[in-house]
């Protein structure tokens, strides 16, 4: 079984291939809180374990087994946060250290009977999606506000790591899956404002709306 640390570092990495082909020593360390050498020891023993392809000064990538390791991580920790907002009532602003904590001790038989319980939910509260126990990743087609075009969209997914900033949501009251008409009245100024199928607007800058991702209404 691996460690907490292992899985941190895989969770890391696919996190940051997302989009992208390979990784860096640079970016995990960042990611991490680390420094690139610990990184870099790290990265021999996962290519030595067969987890990820890890060439010196130019990149890694998850093989397989690694990124069936991380997905792995990444279902328990989404099941968990669902599981604690849903059952355990704690608002979505707390729960994001809770999961990070017991990702790494909950077992396989728990997290399935999260899963039952929950009615085996395709995205966890902030509207991530959750690996399936096949690891497979539900396909999603999501864009940041900030890089959003005016038009109409659907409220997906925020990011679960600013409890602030979902504080912030909850106080406009701004909900995922909520329908909204993104308009741009002073972009110069990097500002947007969402036009509510509720009624009334929300204002936000572009450094707000790059953690809220949206997918479009045709």
């Amino acid at each position: 079984m691996a460690t907490s640390t292992v899985e941190n570092y895989l969770k890391a990495i696919l996190r940051l291939q997302e989009g992208k082909e390979v990784a860096t020593v640079g970016r995990v360390a960042e990611e991490l809180g680390v420094t690139p050498g610990t990184v870099t020891t790290m990265m021999r023993n996962l290519s030595d374990d067969g987890l990820i392809d890890y060439i010196p000064r130019k990149g890694l990538k998850l093989r397989p087994a690694g990124k069936k390791a991380a997905l792995r991580v990444v279902r328990r920790h989404r099941l968990i946060e669902l599981f604690l907002v849903e059952v355990m009532e704690l608002d979505w602003s707390e729960v994001h250290d809770e999961a990070e904590i017991l990702e790494h001790v909950v077992s396989t038989r728990l997290v399935d009977r999260m899963d039952e319980m929950l009615g085996h939910p395709t995205h966890d509260p902030h509207g991530d999606p959750i690996p399936g126990k096949d690891g497979k990743m539900p396909l999603t087609s999501m864009q940041s506000l900030s890089t959003a075009e005016p038009g109409r969209y659907r409220i997906a997914r925020v990011s679960d790591e600013d409890s602030n900033l979902l504080e912030w949501l909850d106080g406009k009251g701004l909900q995922i899956g909520e329908n909204v008409e993104l308009q741009r009245p002073d972009a110069a100024a990097g500002m947007l404002e969402l036009k509510r199928s509720t009624g009334g607007t929300v204002q936000m800058g572009d450094a707000v709306a790059g953690s809220i991702f949206v997918e479009l209404i045709s």
